[in-house]
């Protein structure tokens, strides 16, 4: 299997972290990734907000029920957008951080890194506790949060569930 193939095809979200601390130069590969995502008109209409304090990582992981990941992660990205950098009259830009979101989940497999996307966006209570506690903008979207942390058990990785399935796929026409 082609190498790239291997990290997508490996790609898991983790959520249990061993102690071990993500580089800056990682996070920066991870961020750089990101930004090298595919934007409708080139507008890249991201802005990211990298976490690490303990204290804030545990609030974060309180505005969502779904983050109890979150204090024990090395790091978290939290990917934001700007609507106003869009020329389009739809939200393209909703597209655009999804796959920034995405890109940093595959750059941080490829790295070793283990990760798990929260979604945010479209929900209110959730944009408004991060815009709070990270003093985001009004007019900044907060779009989602990557956990990231190195995986405690390195077999996570490898133990891939094939998820191909042939039944959800249509040739010329439903």
């Amino acid at each position: 299997m082609e190498e790239c193939l291997k990290m997508i095809y490996t790609r898991r979200s983790i959520r249990v972290y061993s102690d071990r601390q993500i580089s800056d130069e990682d996070i920066e590969k991870i961020l750089k990734a990101a930004m090298l995502a595919p934007s409708a008109g080139n507008e890249q209409p991201w802005h990211f907000i990298v976490v690490r304090d303990r204290e804030m990582l545990k609030k974060m992981s309180e505005a969502f029920t779904f983050g109890q990941m979150l204090p024990n992660a090395s790091a978290a990205i939290v990917v934001c957008a700007d609507p106003k950098l869009s020329k389009y009259p739809y939200d393209m830009w909703v597209q655009d951080c999804s796959a920034a979101t995405e890109n940093i989940l595959l750059a941080a497999r490829c790295l070793g890194i283990g990760s798990v996307w929260l979604g945010v966006y479209p929900r209110e209570e959730r944009m408004k506790a991060l815009r709070e506690l990270l003093g985001i903008p009004e007019n900044i979207v907060v779009f989602s949060v990557v956990s990231l942390g190195y995986p405690k058990d390195e077999k996570d990785f490898y133990e891939a569930d094939d998820r191909f399935n042939p039944d959800r796929i249509h040739r010329e026409k439903w």
